[in-house]
């Protein structure tokens, strides 16, 4: 029982820390094609998001599968109109001269960018914090 419920800390703590480092990289997709424009035929880059969706298994399903607990990320398009800019002469601009941009902020995935990075550094603080306690069990039982 020890051992099983120390292998599904282990586990969830890992499954976030993995799903905030692909939030991560998503933020930075998404400032990356910030300002990579398009045109109705061929659309600019559409924000992604990360969903993080909660793994629900049965204590004997979880080796392999992650544990009850565990964290999935699931990356979907944002909703959320591109943004129309006047640039006439632009290779992408329509009749009207409007250049249609990717509907990131950046400001927004900066914030998020924050949030994300403090999030990971709090899930690995609790994984240190989870391996002292154990170290000092066995310390104990010795």
């Amino acid at each position: 029982m020890g051992e099983a419920v120390s292998l599904q800390v282990f586990d969830v703590t890992a499954s976030a820390l993995s799903a905030e480092r692909r939030r991560l990289s998503v933020i930075s997709q998404n400032i990356a094609n910030a300002e990579v424009s398009g045109n109705a035929a061929h659309p600019p880059y559409r924000r992604q998001r990360v969903l993080f969706e909660s793994v629900l298994n049965d204590a004997k399903g979880a080796i392999g599968r992650g544990a009850p607990g565990a964290i999935q990320a699931r990356v979907t398009d944002a909703p959320g109109d591109f943004r129309r800019v006047l640039i006439k002469g632009h290779p992408d601009a329509d009749a009207e001269g409007m250049v249609l941009f990717p509907n990131v902020n950046i400001v927004d995935e900066m914030v998020d960018m924050v949030d994300a990075s403090r999030t990971y550094e709090a899930n690995l603080a609790a994984l240190r914090t989870w391996r002292q306690m154990l170290r000092q069990t066995l310390d104990m039982a010795r």
